[in-house]
């Protein structure tokens, strides 16, 4: 699996490195407007755009409806004209504090900042304070754009407290939400984390943080803390915990005022009237002001969410949605915004700007240059808006500057590249022309561009019907596919290459040529490929003829050597046993004796004459006789080393040298042991017949130094043998 796993990705390397070697100028291109883009971004001059783009998708989104867990009670003008003070005093405060705990609220939030006493009643609002654990009120910390407002001092002994600092864009909008800040080593929970957190413990969810420096997670919701660069941003201020917000409109039911994101009910009402339990019963209550007399709205985050509000919102509101999202979130009913990584935006910004190098690459029409270039920007508008319900922000504006920008560029290249080709198909038409051989020119999409009269004549087709066409509009598949191989080998490599081929031409005539294949390439960078021709169809039959004349002559020469082999066999071997015969008997047999002299050893010299042989030939023929000297040449070979030597002199007669013999009773021991194999009955057809062996024996150099006289006295000592009664031995 791993082997075939590796062979894959292997085959799909070579595969996009082939692409990419053939698509330089596409590269070359998309990485200038890639740079140029990541330059312009990089300098934050990008930014205010994206940011709109990203408001105008959370415009479009259709409206997300969310559970009922926020109300919100509204300080606005006509409780203000009622109650007849600013700030409220605290006794009004503990009045509708007491009123809401009735109700049996999850939280309520105070989004009122009481870090002073506003009589009359600020007793009962410390004795509400004391008996109210699920109270939260707001802070605001000191940063660079605001000087720090206190908590209600006892809240912040029962930590009851939430810090409300906004975190501002660069168009003065927020867009992003904060859980906690550290402040000299302390850390401040933001007023909407806390009543979030002070709703879900109900349910037992709680916040915690998968590991060091790792996301928190919050129920089934994992908060990814915002980074300098995340989306759109540049070098943004990213101090504290904060996160992306994906704030969507959300349907009102029976609301009570204008505004239909959130239930809000008047201040006045609430003291006034019996308001139903069920409005904040297991709901989380904020007290907040909504009056426009008073300072508190801040531009929307997005003016299309929050269309029914013109262009502000009070920041009660705003904490409205931020508790909003942070509880759908841990339920898993909303998506959080998310971003991919710097590194995987920037190859998402340049992909965007290859395609639009290779979308106009090679188009020759002006308005599908134009057709292509409105579809893929309205591909990209329609992915990253999808994206982008799916909980997916990818960047907009970057993508279509570097599409666009691609498109451009190549399409003033391609023009120029065009006005190029026709000069140089012109110059080359020309040229070829005045070539006698057959010749044709090939553009890199491997079209017949010019083409001189020979080639014409030699493929049997006119001109006309050539141009703009390919080979495999006219020849057989297997022979284009050939064609096609080498023209992309030269078209890759570079270099002339030479070939032979064959083709069948419009007759049905195959023919062999000889090509040259090399590239052009003209001012415009245009890449040509020039194919030159030769006809070696005669020339080829002449060297076949040879070919085959020298063929047949290796194979007579071969059954020369296999005769010459036989004879020279025939000339050293006994052709019936196959045994060495007299001559190489003769040359071995002195050619042994030198080596002994050379090596002081003793050599035997064994005459073997078979014992009644000639009554087995007499009676059962000349075949059995034949078949009976095989079985002896046999049965002599198997019994001796490989350094002894048998032969066969003729008739009945045969010879054994024994070379290398320490002493003589190795050579009794051998002719013993001849004697007992060759006594053996031998199995003739149905007959078995019985034979025995007469072995004369002489040995160098006790009997004598010469070969011939070694001969007569082993051939002598073999008679003596016989005449002793046969089937033994006698030495000389």
């Amino acid at each position: 699996m791993s082997k075939h796993l590796s062979h894959t990705l292997l085959r799909l390397w070579l595969y996009i490195r082939q692409s990419l070697i053939g698509r330089k100028r596409e590269l070359v291109t998309a990485s200038c407007m890639a740079v140029c883009t990541f330059s312009l971004r990089s300098l934050g001059t990008l930014q205010h755009v994206e940011l709109t783009l990203l408001d105008q998708f959370f415009h479009l989104r259709p409206a997300q409806i969310s559970e009922d867990r926020v109300t919100i009670i509204a300080i606005d003008e006509n409780s203000l004209r009622d109650i007849g003070y600013w700030p409220i005093p605290d006794g009004v405060l503990a009045n509708l504090i007491e009123k809401i705990k009735a109700c049996q609220p999850r939280a309520i939030g105070l989004h009122l900042y009481r870090d002073f006493p506003i009589q009359p009643g600020n007793h009962e609002l410390q004795k509400v304070y004391q008996s109210t654990p699920n109270l939260v009120g707001i802070e605001l910390l000191a940063t660079q754009q605001s000087i720090r407002v206190l908590p209600p001092p006892l809240l912040k002994q029962r930590h009851q407290v939430g810090f409300n600092n906004l975190l501002f864009d660069v168009d003065g909008k927020v867009r992003r939400n904060s859980l906690y800040w550290h402040v000299n080593g302390r850390v401040h929970d933001s007023f909407a984390f806390k009543l979030a957190k002070l709703y879900l413990a109900e349910d037992n969810i709680r916040p915690s943080q998968l590991g060091r420096n790792q996301p928190i997670q919050l129920g089934q919701a994992i908060f990814h803390r915002f980074q300098a660069n995340d989306g759109s941003y540049i070098r943004e201020d990213n101090r504290g915990y904060q996160i992306l917000s994906n704030l969507s409109s959300i349907s009102c039911v029976n609301n009570t005022s204008s505004n239909c994101n959130f239930r809000q009910i008047s201040l006045q009402n609430v003291l006034d009237k019996e308001i139903p339990s069920k409005w904040f019963k297991n709901k989380i209550v904020l007290i907040g002001s909504t009056a426009s007399s008073i300072q508190g709205f801040v531009p929307n985050p997005n003016t299309s969410i929050f269309k029914n509000k013109g262009e502000s919102i009070s920041g009660v509101e705003l904490q409205a949605y931020f508790i909003d999202e942070l509880i759908s979130a841990a339920y898993k009913e909303k998506t959080l915004l998310r971003v991919w990584p710097e590194s995987v935006e920037w190859l998402w910004i340049y992909a965007w700007a290859y395609l639009g190098a290779i979308t106009i690459w090679q188009v020759q029409n002006l308005g599908t240059s134009v057709f292509r270039t409105f579809s893929s920007c309205i591909l990209l508008m329609g992915s990253t808006y999808i994206l982008f319900l799916n909980g997916l922000w990818l960047p907009v504006l970057p993508c279509l500057l570097t599409f666009c920008g691609s498109a451009i560029a190549i399409t003033y290249q391609t023009t120029q590249i065009q006005e190029g080709l026709k000069r140089s198909k012109e110059f080359l038409d020309e040229l070829i022309n005045t070539i006698p051989d057959p010749i044709f020119v090939k553009n890199e999409r491997h079209q017949w561009i010019v083409i001189n009269d020979a080639y014409c004549k030699l493929i049997g087709h006119p001109k006309i019907d050539l141009l703009e066409k390919s080979e495999y509009d006219f020849f057989p598949k297997q022979q284009a596919d050939r064609f096609r191989l080498q023209d992309k080998l030269v078209f890759k490599n570079q270099y002339t290459q030479e070939q032979e081929e064959e083709f069948t031409n419009a007759t049905g005539q195959t023919h062999i040529i000889a090509t040259k294949r090399s590239l052009h390439k003209d001012g415009a960078g245009n890449l040509f490929l020039i194919v030159l021709i030769r006809d070696i169809t005669d020339s080829k039959l002449r060297e076949e003829h040879l070919k085959r004349k020298a063929e047949e002559l290796v194979r007579s020469n071969h059954e020369l050597k296999i005769q010459e082999d036989y004879l020279r066999y025939l000339a050293y071997n006994d052709p019936l046993t196959g045994l060495p015969n007299r001559k190489y008997f003769l040359e071995k047999l002195q050619e042994s004796l030198e080596w002994s002299e050379h090596n002081n050893s003793l050599l035997g010299l064994l005459f073997i004459d078979l014992d009644g042989f000639k009554q087995v030939n007499d009676t059962l023929g000349h075949e059995m006789g034949d078949r009976l000297l095989v079985t002896v040449a046999e049965r002599l070979n198997n019994i001796l080393r490989n350094s002894d030597t048998v032969a066969r002199l003729g008739g009945d007669e045969f010879t054994i040298i024994l070379s290398g013999i320490p002493d003589m009773e190795i050579i009794s021991a051998i002719s013993k042991k001849v004697l007992c194999t060759l006594s053996e009955p031998i199995l003739l057809g149905t007959n078995i017949a019985n034979i025995s062996a007469s072995i004369g024996i002489s040995i160098y150099p006790n009997n004598s130094r010469n070969a011939d006289i070694m001969i007569r006295q082993a051939d002598a000592a073999m008679y003596h043998a016989k005449r002793s009664g046969k089937n033994c031995f006698r030495f000389a």
